[in-house]
């Protein structure tokens, strides 16, 4: 397992006589495909995958009680988000009436569907929240428009917002629903989401809680098969985006970059990460904004806001996720891992 050198002094740097941080597999009790995963605290994290499942720990991992939501044995949820131990969103991919949105509030004894899509044409890819009550989800384009649903109200109710607020989506263009994590929310209202496809890799942003949108090219590769994967922001104004082609996992070359003006403009990361990269996270409280990316051939960590990046496992893994400094990605056959900076600490 690969092994990191991390110095924490006020902000996390690169260091030789530090800690040493880990990947460190956990029992997860399935066999599936774990596409999404939501950090609460250091205690509390869910994920989820295909064949219906979800996967709950109360205990930093040590144990990982996992489940199928009834009625959906057949949908591949590519995306939870969680607020506590009882209380997580599920959202299921795919054409038409597969994709939905499920919730449970009593630590997944019962689910309730709260959302089908009832668009024929409709894809919804990712979905993210401003807190518990205010959150939104992503389907790649109906009538030639990315299609975006919002809820003021913990998704009792889910609206449409308004089409003539989005910008036309270029032919071939979609969002990836590879992680979960192709939109992204930060202050009150803010938020973006990434797409791909032969007209380019763009980032779609809005600051009015998505009624209306705004759209900029990105550098990153695009293509059918490439293009804005997962997108993260530190403020409102600087963010990151990575991604590439997922059909060539071991290629660097345009597989991040980043804004410094809130996703009007994007500059190509200067030493990008070691290859196509599906999901990304802020990790930790300190001033530097560190993030991780992580991707079939590895992870990377950025301390510089998504400039510069260095390899921190050769672990493949689809998608990450943090609460301050405690996090887990996860990825084929059911695998969950922790990310445990104490382990190997001198003292």
């Amino acid at each position: 397992m690969t092994k990191i050198l991390l110095c924490l002094l006020g902000a996390l740097i690169f260091c030789p006589a530090a800690a040493v941080a880990q990947w460190v597999e956990q029992p997860s009790g399935t066999d599936v495909r774990l596409r999404g995963v939501s950090a609460v605290s250091a205690r509390v994290a869910w994920a989820s995958g295909d064949r219906g499942t979800y996967l709950r720990t109360t205990d930093g991992g040590k144990t990982w009680r996992a489940g199928v939501v009834p009625g959906a044995e057949a949908l591949d949820f590519r995306d939870v988000d969680a607020f506590d131990e009882r209380t997580a969103y599920l959202l299921a991919i795919g054409e038409g009436e597969r994709s939905r949105v499920y919730k449970t509030t009593d630590g997944g004894r019962t689910w309730r569907l709260q959302f089908t899509n009832q668009h024929p044409s409709g894809f919804f890819d990712c979905m993210a929240f401003w807190d518990r009550r205010r959150g939104l989800a992503v389907s790649d384009p109906v009538g030639g428009r990315f299609l975006i649903i919002t809820t003021e109200d913990g998704g009792r109710t889910w609206r449409e917002s308004p089409a003539s607020g989005m910008p036309p989506a270029l032919e071939g263009e979609g969002a990836f629903a590879a992680s979960g994590t192709c939109v992204a929310v930060r202050g009150e209202r803010n938020a973006w989401f990434g797409t791909g496809g032969p007209g380019g890799a763009r980032v779609f942003r809005t600051t009015d809680g998505g009624r209306t949108w705004k759209v900029s090219m990105t550098p990153l590769a695009h293509g059918k098969s490439a293009g804005v994967f997962s997108l993260a922001f530190i403020t409102p104004e600087s963010g990151v985006a990575v991604g590439g082609d997922y059909t060539k996992e071991g290629e660097a070359t345009a597989s991040a970059a980043f804004t410094r003006d809130g996703g009007r403009t994007w500059r190509l990361a200067d030493g990008p990460p070691r290859g196509y990269r599906s999901g990304l996270a802020l990790f930790g409280n300190t001033p530097a904004a560190p993030l991780i990316a992580v991707g079939p051939s590895g992870a990377d960590l950025t301390l510089d806001g998504g400039q510069n990046w260095r390899q921190v496992g050769y672990r493949g893994f689809h998608a990450v996720s943090f609460a301050g400094e405690d996090g887990w990605a996860v990825g084929e056959k059911g695998l969950v891992a922790r990310y445990d900076k104490s382990l190997g600490k001198r003292p």
